[in-house]
């Protein structure tokens, strides 16, 4: 029999590691698989040989459900780029699995991670190699990926947004002099954790009184125009906005504070509240203030989405059948079959329709002024931040399993 990999690659998230444990699940019960690895940092991990062997590990149901409430990559990730124009890295790659007896890989990850499927799923295609299965499993708090109604991560990451702004309007709106507060959220090139800020309307809360995507051009007059008009009724403004708003020329707000890029070209984003805090100062001369919300989005699993750790288990036990049953370079998905009662059904799309693509807001879904979203995008929202979970905690502190951590 032949063994099975997992690994996980790219920003960690609340609901990465429930994919492991549907990976886990569906291989504990396969004639076909001996033991189950876990590569530490991601595909760094399967060029260098560091693997954990997981089997007994989670043998126990009670490991394999913490699994599940424990955030971040318990295997560790990385950020590595493999090089087009080089087939020597796939060769290792491929050489690394075949002399560890894997016969089957599911890469975890977003839309760079799937870009490593492609490569790598092209090559075993290429040079017949036989008995090596890859798969790929969608995860990203952006919900940015292709193909896939949504993406694993999303619906938590979307709900400590929500969560956290009735918390901040509740804190902003004790005061009786005019102020605004620009809270930035995570999205470089799509707005839809910016538009899940609006779901802390859904109980009586005011909200945000504006949202700005960076699937629009950002008009900083518009802006300044827009925040004047809400001070005229209301003291307490509070504003979310996506760290990727562009000017209208294409260039970032942010780039002001200065750019720098990560290994995969992608430039290095933050300070649009604070540049938005500036502006309000010197134009308006109220009391403004920014908050960036930074890495705290990413695995805030106390305020996890029981709907988010479901789907991102099923997604994995997707993955895992798909390979065990001979199939290669493609990616799990999420497909939406109704809203009102919400359903889905889980399948397989090629991973070449993935990598490399973005999938934004739909215009429609931003309102006319720009400055809002939709009914549509309420609707689509409402269900991925469904559901409570209970945490396993200690002294008043959650419990999470530490399957590998630098140091230990």
């Amino acid at each position: 029999m032949k063994h099975m990999l997992i690994a996980q690659s790219g920003g960690p998230t609340a609901a990465i590691n429930a994919t492991v444990a549907g990976v886990v699940e569906r291989c504990l019960t396969s004639d076909k698989v001996d033991r189950i690895y876990g590569a530490v940092n991601g595909i760094k991990g399967v060029i260098n040989g560091h693997y954990i062997d997981l089997t007994d590990t989670f043998a126990s149901p009670e490991q394999l459900d913490l699994l599940c409430h424990t955030p971040s990559a318990a295997l560790g990730s990385c950020r590595l780029k493999l090089n087009n124009a080089d087939e020597s890295q796939l060769k290792q790659i491929v050489d690394a699995l075949i002399a560890k007896n894997i016969g089957y890989f599911v890469y975890i990850g977003g839309n760079d991670s799937m870009d490593t499927v492609d490569k790598l799923s092209a090559y075993i295609k290429a040079h017949n190699i036989q008995d090596l299965y890859v798969m790929g499993a969608p995860k990203t708090i952006d919900n940015d990926l292709p193909e896939t109604d949504h993406c694993p991560g999303f619906g938590s990451a979307a709900k400590y947004i929500a969560a956290t702004f009735t918390e901040i309007v509740r804190d902003c709106e004790v005061y009786d002099i005019p102020a605004v507060t620009i809270v930035e959220i995570m999205g470089r090139n799509a707005g839809w954790l910016t538009a899940a800020s609006a779901l802390s309307r859904e109980n009586g809360g005011s909200g945000p009184q504006m949202i700005y995507l960076c699937e629009r051009a950002f008009d900083t007059e518009k802006f300044i125009a827009d925040v004047k008009e809400k001070l005229k009724t209301k003291n307490a403004v509070v504003v979310a906005v996506s760290e990727g708003l562009k000017n209208a020329d294409g260039s970032y707000l942010s780039e002001s504070k200065g750019r720098a890029v990560d290994v995969f070209g992608h430039a290095a984003l933050s300070g649009t509240a604070k540049v938005l805090e500036g502006l309000v100062k010197d134009r308006i001369g109220c009391k403004a203030r920014s908050i960036e919300l930074n890495l705290m989005q990413r695995c805030a699993s106390h305020l996890a989405s029981a709907n988010d750790l479901n789907e991102s288990k099923m997604l994995g036990m997707t993955a895992a059948d798909r390979a065990l049953n001979g199939i290669s370079g493609q990616m799990a998905i999420i497909v939406r079959k109704e809203n009102e009662p919400y359903r889905v059904v889980y399948t397989t799309a090629d991973v070449s329709l993935v990598a490399n693509y973005e999938k934004k807001v739909p215009d429609e879904w931003i309102n006319a002024e720009g400055n809002d979203v939709t009914e549509e995008m309420l609707e689509y929202l409402r269900p991925l931040v469904r559901g409570e979970v209970t945490t396993a905690a200690r002294n008043g502190i959650p419990v999470h399993l530490d399957l590998y951590r630098e140091g230990k």
